[in-house]
């Protein structure tokens, strides 16, 4: 007979270990980092009290992350203070999921500032704003803000584009150390543009601008796949019946090229929003359809070389707008944010891959109130959190952001250890039946099927994200445990 760990007169088809909490008897377990063993679990999606950024109305709410300052940092067109592109920095407490915020800084006081788009160059440790400049010509112009505590300052601001630029989108490519600007170019028949910047100090210069689509492309949101070290553009395609098309970019020194577009939804598509799915090395593509009754809709897209292909579009919500998105590193699922049109709320899905596939969560309420404008969103790696900005049509069209904590789980694609043998209490000696062994402590199995590890610590006959095989039932109440 063979021994494991602390285990004394156990088969060798089993093992005993510290308890990390509770653990009941049949359900799945997972082996710690610390070498404790504790039942599969997860924890319910939850969000903080909203706190008021700024008292006045304002739109064009955006939202960045500065990984070196561990602050957020909310841009937004403040209405209060004649339209001037303003930026305040934001701190999260993940005690609470609070957030407190510094003063705000005015960055553009030329005229009425729209379009606000802004990302973190992890580079430079700089935050980069793109904006339409109402001040001039509605120019598509940015700036680099730098953080110090809770306070943000500004360097100049540059033109990237010398004709009203609507529809602004960025995004930083780290293999280039650049950051990408995507709009549509009043300028030239309102086609889809995109431009490379780099920062240096506290400046900003671009390259040359490229078309990547030759027709109307609207409702457009950029996207960096660091697998494949890529852009990827959302747009609708006014040349192809608003189709929702997307488009791969290479970023190669201050220039950009594109491959061949590709459709994922032939339907109107609008409020698009593109992020990155690192775990499962996929993108998502979040819209709303508007050829469809307004569902919030998203598909998975695979990037290969300068191509881009994509599974079935699956609904998230029935009526949906302002849609948003963001990659939760901790959960590893990408959360989308979105204004229900059936109550004005505002609500969040987790998203969950599976091959070209691509399912949700229950919509949680993060806002009870009337969400009227484009939502901001960014997740702050520090505290785990994504942070949602928003105007609040219920109190005043004041700016309003919200902490929002992801449901998580404790079930990793690695970690799954066996099955409890008998109950145990915390710090106990569990016994976990391991791969070989028959657990015979379940229920209403069907023998001859193989089961699944679900997130929330029960077995089912489909596969969850991770997919984790727990074993193949041998009877109604025994398992044969995977090995």
């Amino acid at each position: 007979m063979s021994y494991i760990g602390k285990q004394l007169n156990v088969p060798a088809s089993t093992v005993q270990l510290t308890a990390e909490g509770a653990i009941t008897a049949g359900k799945p377990c997972i082996i710690e980092a610390d070498g404790d063993v504790a039942q599969i679990a997860e924890t319910a999606a939850a969000a903080g009290t909203a706190v008021v950024f700024e008292s006045a109305s304002l739109t064009d709410v955006s939202i960045a992350y500065d990984s070196n300052a561990q602050k957020v940092v909310i841009s937004y067109n403040d209405a209060g203070n004649s339209y001037y592109g303003t930026a305040i920095v934001g701190t999260v407490d993940p005690s609470d999921n609070s957030i407190s915020y510094g003063t705000a800084v005015v960055f553009a006081s030329s005229g009425s500032i729209s379009r606000i788009a802004s990302t973190f160059d992890s580079s430079n440790n700089k935050v980069v704003i793109a904006y339409g400049d109402g001040g001039n010509s509605n120019y598509g112009t940015a700036i680099v803000g730098t953080v110090s505590g809770t306070s943000i300052s500004f360097g100049s601001a540059a033109v990237f584009e010398s004709a009203n630029a609507p529809g602004i989108t960025i995004t930083y490519d780290a293999n280039a150390g650049k950051v990408v600007i995507a709009y549509y170019d009043n300028g030239n028949s309102n086609y889809g543009t995109a431009v490379v910047g780099t920062v240096s100090g506290t400046s900003i210069s671009f390259g040359s601008a490229v078309v990547f689509e030759s027709a109307a492309s609207e409702h457009a949101s950029i996207g960096y796949d660091s697998d494949s070290q890529k852009v990827v553009i959302g747009y609708q395609d006014g040349g192809n019946s608003n189709a929702g098309t997307a488009i791969v970019g290479t970023v190669s020194g201050t220039s950009i090229s594109f491959g061949s577009a590709a459709v994922f939804d032939t339907a109107d598509s609008i409020r698009i929003a593109v992020s990155y799915d690192s775990s499962a090395q996929k993108i998502v593509i979040a819209y709303r359809d508007g050829g469809s009754d307004d569902e919030g809709m998203a598909v998975v897209g695979t990037v290969s070389g300068t191509s881009i292909s994509f599974g079935t579009p699956a609904e998230f919500d029935a009526k949906s707008d302002y849609v948003t998105s963001v990659y939760d590193t901790a959960a590893q699922q990408v959360v989308i944010a979105y204004q229900d049109r059936a109550d004005n709320h505002g609500k969040a899905v987790a998203c969950t891959i599976s091959g070209t596939s691509v399912s949700f969560t229950t919509p949680f309420t993060f806002a009870s109130t009337n969400l009227d404008s484009d939502l901001g969103a960014a997740y702050d790696s520090n505290a785990n959190r994504t942070v949602l900005g928003y105007r609040d049509g219920s109190n005043s069209d004041y700016g309003t952001a919200v902490v929002f904590k992801n449901g998580s789980t404790n079930l990793t694609s690695e970690n799954f250890i066996g099955f409890a043998e008998n109950d145990c209490t915390d710090n106990g000696l569990a016994t976990i039946q391991l791969g070989g062994s028959v657990n015979d402590k379940q229920t209403s199995l069907t023998a001859g099927q193989t089961y699944f590890v679900q997130t929330n610590g029960t077995i089912g006959t489909t596969a969850a994200s991770p997919s984790v095989t727990a074993g193949t039932a041998v009877s109604a109440t025994k398992i044969l445990v995977k090995g």
